[in-house]
């Protein structure tokens, strides 16, 4: 059993919409109860933990009465960054093991879940990645470069920790270099163990991941 925290706080920008992406219907469901729904699918028992925009927590509850969604969930008010939405989550977790994941990803396998989630009780803290298939090239000063591909790879989510070292790593202060969960646990002395994620696993932020996510989830 785990709590799971779902960030759903993008305002839809990168996206060109006037409602925030994770709202936005596919495939008969907003985006965001197709995340909610593949979580609960991998383990009922898990405790599903919502964070939103405070002037978007009514909009979402009115889609609750209109697709009735039958899976239970508690929704959080989000802060001022996507860490204050954390930190207000984390103090309604029930479980030792505490996942965070981007709303926006409703194409999570359960089987990157399950692994994650195996990992981080093993070794407290763990994320899974995907590796890169192109090549990539350092573009800072003073000039340009090739570099390795096989040393880089793309953070994806949920990110599982302990739950002691999730919450000694959000009360370190907030700055602007947190990248992710796993940065700031990094960052509280903890390493980061990483698993094999899912390709199909992709955030949707612009319209061309809208089309992508369309077509996966009407082949799923």
């Amino acid at each position: 059993m785990f709590s799971i925290i779902i960030t759903a706080g993008g305002i839809g920008k990168r996206m060109g919409s006037s409602l925030p992406k994770q709202f936005i219907e596919v495939n008969q469901q907003p985006l965001l109860m197709h995340t909610i729904a593949k979580f609960h699918a991998t383990a009922p028992n898990c405790q599903i933990i919502l964070t939103l925009p405070e002037d978007w927590i009514p909009f979402w509850k009115e889609l609750l009465k209109q697709y009735q969604l039958p899976i239970c969930h508690e929704i959080i008010s989000g802060g001022k960054e996507r860490y204050h939405s954390i930190q207000n989550a984390l103090k309604h977790c029930r479980f030792d093991y505490i996942g965070v994941h981007d709303g926006v990803r409703p194409l999570v396998s359960a089987s990157t879940i399950n692994q994650t989630f195996d990992a981080a009780q093993q070794f407290g803290a763990a994320i899974p990645v995907i590796g890169l298939k192109e090549s990539i090239r350092y573009v800072g000063q003073p000039k340009n470069k090739s570099l390795n591909r096989s040393d880089y790879a793309l953070v994806q989510t949920p990110q599982f920790f302990e739950k002691s070292i999730l919450e000694e790593a959000y009360a370190i202060p907030f700055h602007d270099k947190i990248t992710d969960d796993a940065s700031l646990v990094e960052e509280a002395g903890y390493a980061i163990h990483i698993v094999q994620g899912n390709d199909e696993n992709i955030k949707v932020t612009t319209p061309i991941d809208l089309i992508i996510c369309k077509e996966l989830l009407k082949a799923n």
